[in-house]
């Protein structure tokens, strides 16, 4: 932004008061709950200024993210909310270098600042399994899966015939039988058996 304003012909004094009335603009806004925050936009546009890939094979998920002019200590992967996958990373520029030295850019393309993404995990994505590579300015994040739980089978259970196979029936119209332990069972329930 400096560098624009420079070229409108705005004097570098201006500049610095120009950067103190944002600043004083956006703790005023922040306070608001309205208005996103300047880091909830900054944040927007670092998502929307990285490209990346998701791939899905048969026992992982890959996140393929592009990071240039990045070095591996300068990337940072993490999980938030145990489901959201984050990758960051910032790329900046040698401001005091270039003051100091008299650069000034003529054009500028190339993009500086913070990268960000996130990805939403599936339910079967492993969190315990992920893994993180980095070459030539690409990060690959490998994320597998859990496998797939196995169908439950339905517990079968024995039907077995009360008292051995014995059955007698008395007058208050109920069964009475005796279950293996010898406890004598009336309609089902374990107790004592009365008899007319």
């Amino acid at each position: 932004m400096d560098l624009a304003l420079r070229d409108l012909g705005f004097d570098p004094s201006m500049i610095g008061a120009l950067h103190d009335m944002f600043d004083f603009m956006d703790e005023t806004t922040e306070q608001k709950p309205q208005h996103p925050s300047r880091t909830y936009i900054r944040d927007t546009k670092a998502m929307k200024a990285t490209p990346a890939d998701v791939i899905e094979y048969p026992n992982a998920y890959q996140f393929v993210v592009d990071m240039p002019g990045l070095k591996p200590d300068q990337v940072k992967v993490h999980l938030e909310d145990e489901n959201v996958l984050v990758v960051s990373g910032e790329r900046k520029r040698e401001k005091e270098k270039e003051e100091k030295e008299g650069i000034k850019y003529l054009r500028m393309e190339r993009r500086f600042g913070k990268l960000l993404k996130k990805f939403v995990l599936p339910e079967n994505a492993n969190t315990d399994a992920i893994s993180a590579a980095f070459q030539d300015g690409v990060l690959v994040v490998t994320v597998e899966k859990r496998p797939p739980p196995e169908p439950k089978k339905p517990k079968v259970i024995e039907v077995k015939l009360l008292g051995g196979g014995e059955s007698s029936t008395t007058g208050g119209g109920g069964v009475q039988a005796t279950e293996g332990g010898g406890q004598q069972v009336q309609d089902g329930i374990p107790g004592e058996v009365k008899t007319d």
